[in-house]
């Protein structure tokens, strides 16, 4: 289930519903919230399994999962997978129809889309960033029960993220990706110029983007403008890996993408209910 993927996504949906709620927090939605996500998400990380079970056993890193290792079957994986799906879009549904909806467009964009896209061409991180972006989107909409203008720009943002923080992740592991034929570098460049100018043009998106939720009125214009210095300073690795297209430099634009949106959702969170 990947519990580790599966509780960030719990987390950030449980913040967007912090922020979208106007600080009139209901326990038991937070609770369906949290577990039909944790569910869902643990739902396509097992079909994600059942699909790659043999690239999984290239790569040192998942050679271990249970299919790959053959301590699961795949029918005993599909059949878990299910009831999980199941229980986490009920859960969902009791918040509301939207919420079950979203949460089974996010199931099908990663497992029908993303996931045999993988095997063909890098533009298979667009419907990896659609699905892995949705958790606050369903947030926002347990919180305030419709997709507002607010919710949509948290979304962009996320989505806009997601680029420098996977193509950070694939020139890291670009020599597994590239035994199981995996293809998330952008462009199919490897460690190249030309996929560090990938990298390094979504990083910069990343500053502008902080100003976003000031210019539709979800947030104040010092929190914005600390989440586009925030932006600034990813660039800063971003620059050294296009300079220089040492390993150290995709590790700390990883590191620095890992901090950057817990922190803007805390941020978030905190100024809704101190303001």
């Amino acid at each position: 289930m990947k519990v580790r993927l599966s509780l960030l996504v719990v987390f950030s949906a449980s913040m967007a519903y912090l922020w979208a709620c106007n600080r009139k927090v209901d326990a038991l939605t937070i609770w369906l919230l949290s577990a039909g996500g944790f569910f869902v998400t643990g739902a396509a990380n097992i079909f994600n399994q059942i699909i790659e079970r043999e690239s999984d056993k290239l790569m040192s890193r998942t050679a271990d999962r249970p299919m790959a290792a053959a301590r699961m079957t795949p029918v005993h994986a599909t059949v878990s997978g299910i009831l999980m799906a199941i229980l986490g879009l009920s859960l969902l549904f009791f918040i509301n129809s939207l919420c079950a909806v979203l949460g089974f467009t996010a199931l099908i964009v990663y497992v029908a889309a993303y996931t045999p896209m993988k095997n063909k061409t890098s533009f298979s991180v667009v419907p990896g960033a659609i699905a892995g972006s949705m958790p606050v989107l369903i947030g926002c909409v347990a919180g305030s029960g419709t997709i507002t203008a607010g919710a949509i720009i948290l979304y962009l943002l996320q989505f806009i993220w997601q680029f420098p923080h996977t193509w950070s992740i694939a020139w890291l592991l670009n020599d597994e990706y590239d035994k199981a034929g995996i293809k998330l570098v952008p462009n199919g460049g490897g460690r190249s110029k030309a996929t560090a100018i990938f990298i390094l043009a979504s990083t910069f998106l990343m500053v502008p983007a902080g100003l976003l939720l000031y210019m539709y009125k979800s947030a104040g214009l010092p929190l914005c403008g600390a989440l586009s210095v925030a932006g600034l300073v990813l660039c800063i690795p971003a620059i050294q890996l296009y300079n220089h297209h040492a390993r150290k430099w995709a590790l700390r634009l990883m590191f620095g993408s890992i901090i950057y949106l817990p922190l803007l959702l805390i941020l978030l969170v905190v100024e809704k209910f101190l303001s």
